[in-house]
């Protein structure tokens, strides 16, 4: 009995030894993401300013000939398919374009596309060509060479992209170096070819898309390229802890922020993430994000029928008096009254 003892104990201890679990190595917290790593800055103040696609008309020019667009507040292009062009603006050099160039004016500003600086003939107004469904390829000139464009502007709401237009010079010019343009673009000029190239189905819809990420990818060529200390607050997209504040800012406008917590989201201490932000975007945070919830109220109460209650939530006031003495001061006039315009 002592042995079967014994080796039972022998056995049970065995069993315990093998079901103890190994001491787990305790690892230091890691700290917590960059909100960056999930969340676009760009993507959001894109989709805040409404961008959906584009109108554009294809057009087919032969020597001499000019063309005229002038959209204001809202951004125009010129995507040059075959040939070459001239870009005119008031008071500003003329601006060659080669097959394969992107220019972009983001404020829309009036100029002219033309095939010669020197060249004097009545432009055509490309504006009424751009209501309505594409049609065939607007056809202006004479007998000489040839160029081809696709043109149109984008579309989006002007008061809530005035920010972002205003940070923007007034004309992006994406060139074509050598006839060999980034990959990217090559790919997206050669996309359009093609759906210009047939009416076919659909093709509007496909066209938009592309439009905007040629948007897109122009936006990121113009940040890349901000050189340092210019006071332009889009440099903040290129700072990871600013752009991970304005995320937030832009993703949650209803939420109660307060500068501690975006510092804490930013990863710096509250003063020098204020300091930061008050020096690259020009102003506090929370009067950033005060003037951005107007924009977007602005928005809401002409483009839909939620109560003013409803939009007051939406954009981070507790009451409609409180939002409403907000919103007057920001726009002259109550929320009522700016539904009524």
């Amino acid at each position: 009995m002592a042995e079967y003892a014994a080796l039972r104990e022998t056995t049970v201890k065995r069993r315990r030894l093998r079901q103890t679990p190994e001491k787990s190595i305790k690892t230091p917290p890691k700290r917590p993401p960059d909100l960056m790593e999930h969340i676009d800055t760009l993507s959001l103040i894109l989709n805040d300013i409404r961008l959906h696609g584009a109108v554009f008309r294809e057009s087919q020019m032969s020597a001499p000939w000019a063309l005229r667009l002038h959209t204001p507040g809202l951004t125009s292009f010129h995507i040059v398919t075959r040939g070459e062009a001239w870009l005119l603006r008031a008071n500003a050099e003329p601006l060659k374009l080669q097959a394969g160039d992107i220019v972009t004016l983001p404020s829309g500003i009036e100029h002219r596309v033309q095939d010669d600086p020197a060249t004097r003939v009545t432009p055509h107004d490309l504006m009424p060509e751009l209501s309505g469904l594409q049609a065939e390829p607007v056809r202006v000139g004479g007998d000489g060479t040839s160029t081809g464009l696709l043109s149109g502007h984008f579309r989006f709401d002007i008061d809530l992209a005035r920010p972002l237009i205003a940070a923007l010079p007034d004309v992006m010019h994406l060139r074509s170096i050598a006839g060999t343009p980034p990959l990217w673009l090559r790919i997206g000029l050669q996309f359009i070819a093609q759906e210009t190239a047939i009416s076919q189905p659909g093709q509007q819809v496909i066209i938009n898309r592309v439009a905007d990420i040629l948007l897109v990818e122009a936006l990121r060529d113009h940040v890349a390229s901000l050189p340092e200390g210019v006071g332009n607050w889009l440099l903040a997209l290129r700072d990871s802890s600013l752009s991970a504040a304005l995320a937030a800012m832009h993703q949650s406008p209803e939420r109660n922020w307060t500068v501690p917590e975006l510092a804490e989201i930013a990863h710096l201490s509250r003063s020098a993430f204020a300091e930061r932000f008050a020096q690259v975007m020009g102003q506090p945070p929370l009067s950033y994000l005060t003037e951005h919830r107007m924009r977007l109220a602005a928005w809401k109460l002409t483009q839909t029928r939620l109560t003013l209650a409803q939009i007051a939530a939406q954009v981070g006031y507790a009451s409609e008096t409180a939002f409403s003495q907000a919103f007057k001061r920001a726009h002259g006039q109550s929320p009522s009254g700016f539904r009524k315009l």
